[in-house]
């Protein structure tokens, strides 16, 4: 594979970057769709990166943005390790652009398990199966840069599953497929996603389409740019 870095439009959930880089990253970034994404990537050297546009102040800047993370070491399921937790911050408003979450595994990551059961989600109807293109793929180093062991939570603060792995259904559109309580694979709309952050929180469906683009792409309520296609809504 050519280790040739290559400058691509890398998106966030509050604008993109543009930055060099490889084959091997540009594979973690795509979900199975034309754009490529920032968070399953992780942290980027800031050298690499030429220019960013925020979504807030609608604006590109020079260089690249603010990035903060930590290394909390934290063990989020029975193999899984949270070894790296960022996000990249606009510098001029604070603005977050995109989060990331890096983990080790320790084990087999098909296997991973919460720590602990908490409260029993309610069934799901049965829903079909997407055709699963895992986000992120294991390194030398047995790392990759993902959301899998994310506990997932409904608008009522009600557990619902683990996150195992990004999908697409037979329409072509991004589901989040995760296991719940009772070991059974279920798959959740993209755009039911609230927010993603130390938890995968759900939307309660109450929200109005007032960010669907017009290229049918169901943003998150408040989006300025469609994640789909970047036209301004």
């Amino acid at each position: 594979m050519s280790s040739e870095l290559r400058l691509k439009k890398l998106r966030g959930s509050g604008g993109f970057v543009m930055a060099q880089v490889s084959d091997d990253q540009q594979r973690k970034g795509n979900l199975g769709g034309p754009d490529l994404f920032l968070a399953p990537i992780g942290r980027i050297d800031s050298q690499l990166i030429s220019k960013f546009f925020c979504n807030t102040c609608e604006k590109d800047y020079e260089g690249g943005p603010k990035i903060e993370f930590e290394n909390p070491n934290e063990e989020v399921a029975q193999n899984l390790i949270l070894r790296e937790r960022g996000q990249y911050i606009c510098t001029t408003c604070g603005s977050t652009i995109a989060e990331y979450r890096e983990f080790q595994k320790t084990g087999e990551v098909g296997l991973a398990k919460p720590i602990s059961d908490e409260v029993q989600s309610t069934p799901s109807p049965k829903v079909e199966q997407p055709t699963i293109q895992p986000i992120a793929a294991t390194t030398s180093d047995s790392t990759f840069s993902s959301i899998v062991g994310m506990s997932v939570y409904d608008s009522n603060a009600k557990k619902v599953g683990t996150a195992k792995q990004v999908g697409i259904n037979s329409s072509h559109q991004v589901v989040l497929v995760i296991t719940n309580k009772e070991g059974s694979d279920m798959t959740i709309d993209w755009a039911k996603i609230k927010k993603i952050g130390e938890i995968i929180l759900l939307g309660d469906g109450s929200e109005t389409n007032a960010s669907k683009c017009s290229c049918g792409f169901e943003n998150k309520p408040g989006s300025k740019f469609c994640e789909s296609c970047g036209t301004k809504i």
